[in-house]
């Protein structure tokens, strides 16, 4: 796999396998990563369940969080069967949960430990395994602290690193308070990227223009996008664009794509709705996005085909906007390059 100039980050109950299917018609091209898996959950849990994708959303990095290299290496090895193009070693989640479990920011902490896990990994797959780490926790908040932490790993074979440009406050702040607290540190990053040149870095946080995209882009290797993806799926469209040169398909073409999954998906007892509810951004800032919201969301319509109730809001929406290739209007005017 070729290093990923652009992807969507990982985002737990966000990017499960209907958001990535519903998302690769708008980014042929970035790379995707799963919901982060416990080596329990992938041991010991429902196969297809845990580990079950459509070849549609490859090229998909499969995010892992551990603390034993052994569990790390026989989950690995279990997720052979599946063609991942990669394993990600999650040490960026600051929940009180995970960090009960051992798993995540915590682990920064403990970069030899987080190199035996690498280590780990590396011999138990010929693809690459990377780390998504933030710039540092509690205590361990100084850039070389993080530079400790990333030679570690780099030492012990990681392909690239994901870096989230804040620290990690684990105690005080929940996740959500996390991802907007702390102070982002681009600097921090960039000068991670001058001092370890052979090392992949590709950088997190905070990156919602295109503007600011493409600043990113002349400082490291990659730009992981998180929130921005998801609460405007259309933005990515715009973004491969930029880094690709891909052409952006129309909201119409989007929706009509997806009828046809959301039938399969039907027979497997699957409601559209937990497919839909990914998508309620998709017109946001356009005539009809409440009607379109409404519709995908709680009290839910009753429908015989899955397909119906797309296909009844593209007769009831005004046809202009579900062929636009427009960012939703009203936007900051630094959310296009000129």
């Amino acid at each position: 796999m070729n290093l990923p100039r652009l992807s969507v980050a990982p985002m737990v109950d966000w990017s499960d396998r209907h958001f990535r299917y519903f998302l690769r018609f708008l980014t042929p091209h970035s790379l995707f990563y799963t919901e982060m898996r416990s080596t329990g959950a992938v041991l010991f849990g429902h196969e297809e369940s845990i580990l079950g994708f459509d070849p549609f959303e490859k090229p998909l990095s499969l995010q892992l969080a551990g603390d034993d290299p052994l569990d790390l290496t026989k989950a690995v090895q279990k997720a052979e069967a599946w063609p991942y193009d990669e394993y990600n070693l999650n040490c960026g989640c600051p929940s009180d949960k995970v960090q009960e479990a051992h798993f995540g920011a915590c682990l920064m902490a403990e970069p030899d430990l987080v190199a035996r896990l690498v280590e780990a990994m590396k011999k138990a797959t010929a693809r690459p395994v990377t780390v998504k780490h933030r710039i540092g926790i509690d205590g361990l908040e100084s850039y070389e602290d993080m530079l400790r932490f990333v030679k570690a790993v780099q030492m012990a074979g990681a392909d690239r690193v994901i870096v989230h440009a804040r620290i990690a406050i684990l105690k005080g702040l929940d996740p959500k308070e996390n991802r907007e607290i702390p102070p982002l540190r681009y600097e921090d990053v960039y000068r991670l990227k001058a001092e370890v040149p052979h090392l992949p870095i590709e950088i997190n946080g905070g990156i919602r223009t295109i503007d600011n995209l493409k600043v990113q882009l002349s400082r490291v290797d990659g730009v992981m996008l998180g929130r921005a993806a998801y609460e405007d799926p259309y933005f990515m469209a715009v973004a491969e664009q930029e880094v690709f040169g891909t052409s952006r398909p129309t909201r119409r073409q989007v929706i009509e794509a997806i009828m046809p999954y959301v039938d399969e998906w039907q027979k497997r007892d699957i409601s559209v709705y937990k497919i839909a509810r990914h998508m309620t951004s998709l017109l946001a800032g356009f005539p009809g996005a409440r009607k379109w919201r409404q519709a995908l969301s709680p009290p839910f319509q009753r429908v015989g085909r899955s397909s119906e109730l797309f296909q009844r809001l593209l007769e009831v929406l005004p046809p202009w906007v579900l062929d636009s290739t427009d960012l939703r209007p009203n936007s900051t005017k630094s959310l296009v390059s000129s």
